[in-house]
């Protein structure tokens, strides 16, 4: 089986869902390697990026089948039935000791999402403690907040072995006496399809659904939910690093132009080096995120250079990005994780926001406020799309 036959086979059953016609069963070859990176790249973020919910439910149907196939205490009909459970709101009406929320592993989403239900977390149970379950990099976006702690967990992303690995670990972390768990549609858990702890201590917020045919943001979607869930309104994102926070306003202009390995979310170029030597026009100095190393800081480093720009870059943690997005005159970027942090922050930013499948997915991430100008790339026009930024920064 060929990585090219995988894509196939997964983009296959994709459109079958979307057409309205999902298969009975999830074709076994693409639960084996090397079809792992195509069942979650193609077939999973598929279906969850449509924010459909007649999608989330062939999502629960083929999923829980591909969970069954490597795992012996799973069984398709009975996660099925739990996961009918779990997808309706209940009110919290205790007060327990411990508040697990589980991060999203992206980035982006824990500014979006995760940090919308800590926010609602702290004020709806001020005596407890509150744990951010999830990977290092994540927690540091709210390290600084002196409410959160951090439980640890490492999510390993790859085949769907790989990615079941922490199950087990969740279940014990989430054993802890007296506790409850907020879940925001997590990949910890497979979009809620894996059970890590009771019940009765287990609250679900299915944002692939949640809203409906609606046009509202995520960040919106999850503060409704927070108030029917949790009983406090008005939730909103926020990020907390650590050092002094909210930092000195600076001279510079934050550019991140990461795309979170999602190609379809850049404009071809020579855009980036355009854009680059567009805003050093502007005489503000430039500070350019280069992510996490390999292809996209060898990609933003050559835009760079191409353009002739004097730019300082930033090598760091993301969380350390944060605190330069912060403290910018100005922030400009792909939909990515910066935005969400530039919106929060009160930061004017210009989004170029492209690759996406459907306009609701749009609409779901897209960043809001006043000083939120979101460029929406239907086609890949890079003469419009310079001359749209232009229009903003001047």
């Amino acid at each position: 089986m060929t990585s090219t036959s995988c894509k196939e086979i997964a983009q296959e059953v994709l459109d079958q869902c979307i057409a309205g016609n999902p298969p009975d069963e999830l074709p076994r070859v693409l639960v084996e390697e090397p079809c792992g990176l195509a069942l979650f790249s193609i077939l999973v973020e598929g279906l969850a990026d449509r924010f459909e919910p007649a999608l989330c439910d062939a999502y629960v149907r083929l999923f829980s089948q591909a969970i069954a196939c490597v795992r012996d205490d799973a069984e398709p009909a009975s996660l099925i039935a739990r996961y009918e459970r779990i997808r309706r709101p209940s009110l919290i009406s205790h007060d327990p000791r411990r508040v697990f929320v589980l991060s999203r592993v992206t980035l982006g989403a824990d500014v979006a999402v995760t940090s919308v239900l800590l926010a609602a977390a702290k004020q709806r149970f001020p005596q407890a403690e509150i744990l951010f379950a999830g990977p290092q990099k994540n927690y540091e976006l709210f390290a600084g907040d002196p409410r959160i702690h951090h439980a640890p967990v490492f999510y390993k992303r790859g085949g769907i072995r790989d990615r079941l690995a922490v199950w087990d670990d969740l279940k014990a972390l989430l054993a802890a006496p007296d506790s409850i768990v907020i879940d925001p549609d997590s990949r910890l858990t497979q979009l809620g399809l894996l059970p890590v702890c009771a019940e009765d201590r287990y609250y679900f917020f299915e944002s692939r659904a949640y809203g409906g045919e609606t046009t509202r943001t995520l960040p919106e979607l999850t503060a409704a939910w927070a108030a029917e869930t949790l009983g406090i309104a008005g939730a909103k994102p926020y990020v907390h690093p650590p050092g002094p926070w909210p930092p000195a306003p600076g001279p510079h202009t934050a550019v991140s132009l990461g795309v979170g390995e999602n190609p379809a979310k850049r404009l071809p170029d020579p855009f980036e080096e355009e854009l680059l030597a567009l805003l050093s026009r502007s005489g503000t100095p430039l500070y350019i995120d280069r992510g996490a190393g390999g292809e996209e800081a060898d990609r933003v480093t050559r835009a760079a250079e191409r353009s002739g720009v004097n730019a300082a870059f930033w090598d760091g943690s993301f969380a350390g990005f944060a605190a330069i997005i912060a403290g910018a005159r100005l922030y400009v970027g792909y939909d990515s994780a910066g935005q969400h942090v530039a919106a929060e922050c009160g930061v004017p930013l210009v989004s170029i926001f492209a690759g996406f499948p459907v306009p609701r997915m749009f609409d779901r991430w897209r960043p809001t406020g006043d000083r939120c100008h979101v460029i929406r790339v239907d086609r890949p026009d890079i003469r419009k799309v310079l001359a749209q930024v232009a229009a903003v920064v001047s």
